[in-house]
Parts: structure tokens; sequence; C-alpha cells
């Protein structure tokens, strides 16, 4: 081999691990989308004049943060998930590389300043998921267990929340945006009770059986079925009777029953296990996040208002925070121990949620509102700086753990 070869394939791998397994593109998207929307949207609230888009600017963060950030994690856990469950070899090469085409061909379409009409940025933005959801689908299929559509069929449930929210914009139905984002979040709160409560007491009782601790077999089984319909059940009483009476009292019974869920797994005794505990802290905001609805639609509490952001930058965020950590570390063949950089974004994340949902009670809104941001940012800063790296380069040892 050449010397001028061998700089080939050094500056190409980079690239080429980055494209090696379906975590890796869309985590760095995730992050990156995290710091780049928020930086825009900061930039906005404080007047720089931004140019027009197709969609007006606080409609493009809200959306954004949801089908670029949320959605990019979505991606990037399925893709991982999927060959996991199904025995499949993971998702590398050409397919990665479109996918992740897609993803950024759809955030450039939208962006603040895109030249392209409505219509056609909604439909280039809506195309992401659905070619997710045909990459994995012969993969599900060909596994023939009717369970493993439960995820993807709840990612289709988050598109037609994104559907509804670009319909709007594109001019195709009448006021759905709203509707839409109410969807897509508590959808993506569903699929977070739903893989979480799958992987937080899986996770924690292999590491229980590591120290030497087996605890038996949680009591009462059927509550994780029960709190899982109940998270379901969010989600269509918001789309039928959103803001009433009856969501807030489905709200309630949601709340209950996924702390019912949390307090059966263990959480007290990983408090020395970072990793671990965090998905233990991400669980509890769910309902945290619901009980605080629940308040604001039953009692009509002033300090509950912003409650939907406790659900999206709270019990949402720091899940896939959380996820994304533990993946990215355990896929790259390293120890599932949690850098002090990540401990402290776990911590920036829980604080940039609860300024951004209570701040506002207990000092000047727009500075609650600054500090909420600048902890989003560092938060998710420090995930890239510590990750970016983990996400672009070989894996030490071999991937798949």
């Amino acid at each position: 081999m050449t010397v001028t070869e061998a700089r080939r394939r050094m500056a190409a791998a980079p690239l080429m691990a980055l494209f090696s397994h379906g975590f890796r593109p869309f985590f760095l998207f995730a992050g990156l989308w995290a710091v780049v929307a928020m930086l825009v949207w900061i930039a906005a609230l404080d007047g720089a004049r931004l140019p027009d888009g197709p969609l007006p600017i606080a409609r493009w963060h809200a959306h954004e943060m949801i089908a670029g950030f949320i959605g990019a994690a979505i991606a990037g856990f399925l893709l991982t998930a999927v060959p996991n469950w199904t025995g499949r070899r993971g998702y590398a090469g050409a397919p990665l590389v479109l996918l992740a085409a897609l993803y950024l061909a759809a955030r450039l379409a939208l962006l603040p300043g895109s030249p392209v009409a409505p219509p056609v940025a909604a439909t280039i933005g809506l195309l992401p998921l659905p070619a997710l959801l045909l990459t994995i689908l012969p993969a599900l299929i060909k596994a023939g267990s009717p369970r493993l559509f439960g995820p993807p069929a709840l990612v289709l449930a988050f598109w037609a929340g994104d559907a509804l929210m670009l319909a709007e914009i594109a001019g195709w139905t009448a006021d759905t945006f709203a509707t839409g984002q109410r969807l897509a979040l508590n959808v993506a709160l569903a699929l977070v009770g739903l893989i979480g409560g799958r992987i937080v007491p899986s996770f924690t009782l292999n590491a229980l059986r590591k120290t030497g601790r087996t605890p038996g077999s949680p009591r009462w089984p059927w509550i994780d079925r029960a709190g899982m319909v109940a998270l379901g059940a969010v989600v269509v009483v918001d789309l039928i009777v959103p803001n009433s009476t009856i969501s807030g009292a489905v709200a309630t019974v949601a709340a209950l029953l996924a702390l019912a869920r949390l307090v059966r797994w263990r959480g007290h005794e990983t408090l020395g296990q970072p990793i671990l505990w965090v998905l233990h802290l991400a669980y509890l905001l769910i309902p945290a996040a619901l009980a605080v609805k629940a308040a604001f639609l039953l009692a009509d509490a002033a300090w509950a208002s912003a409650w939907l952001h406790l659900q999206a930058s709270g019990a949402i965020a720091l899940m896939i925070l959380a996820v994304m950590t533990r993946a990215t570390l355990g896929h790259t063949g390293r120890d599932l121990v949690a850098p002090r950089a990540a401990v402290v974004a776990y911590a920036l994340v829980l604080g940039a949620a609860l300024l951004r949902s209570f701040g506002g009670a207990v000092m000047p809104y727009p500075t609650a509102l600054a500090l909420a941001a600048l902890a989003w940012i560092v938060a998710f800063g420090l995930f890239l700086f510590g990750f970016a790296p983990m996400l672009v380069a070989p894996a030490p040892r071999r991937e798949g753990r």
C-alpha cells in the first residue's frame, strides 16, 4: 500500500465508521440538532432578523424539536434495536446513507430562509420516517413476532402527528398543527413508557445480579400492561377532547400507574451507577409530567401551565439522552460507565426542563427561558464533546455489545 492510499483510507475511516451502525449517524444528528435548533430559536427570541422559511419561526422551533431532535433519536434507536430483536445484521452502508440524507434534506428544506415552497418542504419533511419503517419492515415480517410491531406502530402514529403539523403549513388542512404537536408528543411519551418499561427493569436487574443481589420478579405484573393502556388512553383522549376534564382524569390515572411501575424496579439501589439511575430518573418524569398536566386541567393551577414542556424537554429528552449515552458506550465496545461530562449533561437536561416548566413562577420569565436554553445547549454540547468522537471513530472492539 502506498502512502497516498494509506492516507486516503485514514481520511475515509470516520465516514465509514459513521455509517457502520444505525445509531451512529442518527445519535450524532440528534445531539447536533438539539444544539443548532435551540441556538436558532434563542437568536429569534433575542430579536435576530431571521429570513422567512416554510414555517413561522415559533412553529419551526416546535416542529424541529419534535421531528428533528426526537425523530433522529427514534431512528437511531430502531435501527439499532431491530437487529437485536430479529437476529439480522445491523443496518450499514448505502441504506443508512440514504436514510441520513433524507433526514438532512428534511431539516434543510424546512430551515428558516429555505426557498423551498411550503407544500414541497412539507413533502420532503415527511419522507424520513416512512423510509425508516420500510427499511426495518422486512426484518420484522421475517421474525414473525407480533409484539415486535408495537414500537414501529407507535412511530407511525408519531409520523401522523408530524403530518398534521406540516399539512397545515402546506395548506392541505386547516388548524391541525396543534393537534399534530400533541399527538406526536403523546406518542413519544408512550414510546418512552414502552421502551423504558422494557429496558429500565432489565438493565437494573442485570446490574444487581452482577453485584451479587438477586431480586425476585416484581409483583403485580398487570401494572405494566395497565400502565401502557393508560398511556395509550392519553394519546386517544387528547385527540378527541384535548385540554378537558376527561383528559386531566386520564392523565391522573396514567401518572399513578407509571409511578407504580417505577417503584417496583428498585431504582434506589442504582444510585452509585449514573448510567442506570438516569434511566429511572427519566422514567420518573413521566408520572411527574402527567401529574402536572392533571393539576393544570383539573385544578387550573397556573404554575402547571407549561406541563407540555416537562413532558417534552423532561421525560422524553432525558430518556433520549440516557439511551444515547448508554447505547453508544455499549455498542462501541466501551464499559457501561457514564463519563463525568455525561452525568453533568443529565443534570443539565433535568435543570432545563424544570426551568422551562416552572422557572417563570420564581423569576422573570425571560430569565428562566434563557437559563433553560443555556442548560439545554450545554448539556447536548457535552454529549457531542464526549460522544461524537465515539460515533465517528471505529470501535476499539467488536460492535454490537
